[in-house]
C-alpha cells in the first residue's frame, strides 16, 4: 500500500506536493477505509481528487506511472532519453532536475524511494527499509561526465562484491538501479520485494479512453477472475443481467472472443434476452470492465489510479462503485480523480481526509491539498462540502469570466 507520494517539477507541476494516505486521527467510518499493515500505521483505502480542468489531477496520476515505468521498463539505450516535460513556464525548472519520492508497504516492511533525474539520465537514487528503523538499502550516484553509475549498499545489506559489480554495469545512466536488477543475474531479496510491488501490486492508470473489456474478459476465462463474482457485481448494480456467455469466434485477423449479456425481463423467458457486449450501453461497458476491477481489489492486494472515475458511469452507480469496493476490499487502494462534485454531499459515507483537490497557483504550477487540511474556521462538522466547493471556498474551482464575447468579422 502506498503511504505518501510526492512529486516536483513535472509537467504541470512545479513546486513539490504530496499525496498522502496517512488518515487522521478520525474515526470516522474506521471500518470501511482504514487499513493498518503495521501496528500504528493507519492508511486510507481511497483517495479522490477534484480540481479544474488542466489544474494537475491527472499529472499527479501520471507521475505515479511514470515512476512505475521506470522501475519496470528501463530504457535499453544509453542514448534514449525519459518522455516527460519539466515544468516548462519558468526559466529556470526546464533545466532543473525532477524529484519523485514514494513511501509505501510490501509484506509489512516500510520503504522509502527517492529518485532525481531529468531527461537523460537518473542523477541520484536511493531506496531505505524500516526494520523498525530506518536503514540505507542503497544510494546510486551518477557521474554525468562519464555517464557512469556508482552504487553503495548500506551496512544492513548483503551483497557479493562481483554481483554489485555487474549491477553497476547494467545500471545505465539512464536506467533505475531496479531496472538494473531486472536485467542482472544476481540475488537481492530485497529488491526483489521492492521490484514484486512495482509489478504486482502498482497498477497502470486507468484513462477514460482505456477499453479493457478484453483484459474482463480474458481474465474470466483464465479464473483469476471469478465469473460468478461479475454476474453478482452486475446485478447487484441493477443491470437485470442474469448471465454472461463469452464464445471463442474464428475470423480473418485470428480468434476472439464474443461477449454475450443475458437480461432478465420476465420470468417468462428462462434463458434472458440475449444482447452482444457492442449492442450495450456504454454504461453497463464500463461497469462490466469496472466489475473486473472489483473483483481484482477485493480478492488481491491492488493500487489503482484512475483517471475521470464517473466517466460514462451514472451518478448513483459511481457510488455504488465506491462502496462496494470500500465494504469489501481489505487491502486495495483506490486513487481517482473526478469532476462529479455532487459525490461531495455524501457526507455521511465520506471521510475529509480522502478528499484532495488540485490548484492552479499564482506562477501557474499546481498545488494539492487535502479537504483535512481545512481548520473549523472554513468547515465545519455541519458545512456543506458541497456547497462549499461549488461557490469556491475550497478552491480548485475553474475562474471563470463573463459570457459575452466581442467578435470580429473575418479578413476578406
Amino acid at each position: 500500500m502506498i503511504i505518501n507520494f510526492s512529486v516536483q517539477n513535472f509537467g504541470c507541476i512545479k513546486d513539490k506536493v504530496t499525496l498522502s494516505f496517512e488518515a487522521s486521527s478520525s474515526d470516522e467510518l474506521e471500518d470501511y477505509y482504514i487499513v493498518e499493515p503495521k501496528p500504528g500505521l493507519r492508511l486510507l483505502k481511497l483517495g479522490l481528487i477534484y480540481g479544474a480542468n488542466a489544474s494537475g489531477k491527472t499529472t499527479v496520476l501520471k507521475a505515479l506511472g511514470f515512476l512505475r515505468d521506470m522501475v519496470l521498463e528501463s530504457l535499453d539505450d544509453k542514448t534514449e532519453i525519459f518522455d516527460f516535460k519539466p515544468y516548462l513556464f519558468d526559466e529556470k525548472t526546464p533545466n532543473e532536475n525532477t524529484f519523485i519520492t514514494l513511501e509505501f508497504i510490501q509484506n509489512q516492511v516500510k520503504y522509502l524511494y527517492e529518485v532525481e533525474f531529468n531527461k537523460q539520465a537518473v542523477i541520484n537514487e536511493r531506496l531505505y527499509f524500516y526494520q523498525p528503523n530506518k536503514a540505507l538499502v542503497y544510494n546510486r550516484e551518477t557521474n554525468v561526465k562519464k555517464q557512469l553509475s556508482e552504487i553503495e549498499f548500506g551496512s544492513k545489506v548483503k551483497i557479493n562484491k562481483n554481483h554489485k559489480v555487474v549491477l553497476e554495469a547494467n545500471t545505465l545512466w539512464n536506467n533505475t538501479v531496479l531496472g538494473g536488477y531486472l536485467k542482472t543475474n544476481v540475488e537481492s531479496d530485497i529488491l526483489r520485494e521492492v521490484i514484486d510491488w512495482f509489478d504486482s501490486k502498482l497498477d497502470i492508470l486507468l484513462e477514460p479512453t482505456n477499453d479493457i473489456n478484453h483484459w474482463t474478459t480474458n481474465r474470466i476465462i483464465d479464473k483469476p477472475i471469478s465469473k460468478k463474482n461479475i454476474l453478482q457485481f452486475l446485478k447487484k448494480a441493477d443491470f437485470n443481467i442474469k448471465n454472461v456467455s463469452i464464445k471463442t469466434v474464428e475470423g480473418w485477423f485470428g480468434d476472439h472472443h464474443e461477449v454475450v449479456f443475458y437480461h432478465e425481463i420476465t420470468a417468462k423467458k428462462e434463458a434472458g434476452y440475449a444482447l452482444s457486449y457492442e449492442e450495450e450501453s456504454q454504461g453497463t461497458q464500463r461497469y462490466y470492465q469496472f466489475s473486473g476491477l472489483l473483483d481484482e481489489m477485493i480478492s488481491e492486494e491492488k493500487i489503482q489510479p484512475i483517471d475521470e472515475l464517473a466517466s460514462s458511469l451514472h451518478p448513483d452507480l459511481l457510488k455504488h462503485f465506491l462502496l462496494t469496493f470500500l465494504v469489501n476490499s481489505k487491502k486495495s487502494q483506490l486513487i481517482a480523480t473526478t469532476h462529479y462534485r455532487e459525490l461531495l454531499m455524501e457526507k455521511d459515507i465520506f471521510r475529509n481526509d480522502v478528499i484532495w483537490f488540485t490548484e492552479k497557483k499564482e506562477d501557474g504550477g499546481t498545488d494539492l491539498f487535502s479537504l483535512a487540511d481545512f481548520d473549523s474556521s472554513v468547515i465545519r462538522n455541519t458545512s456543506s462540502i458541497y456547497n462549499a466547493y461549488k461557490v469556491g471556498k475550497l478552491g480548485a474551482v475553474p475562474n471563470l469570466k463573463d459570457y459575452y464575447i466581442e467578435l470580429e468579422d473575418a479578413e476578406t
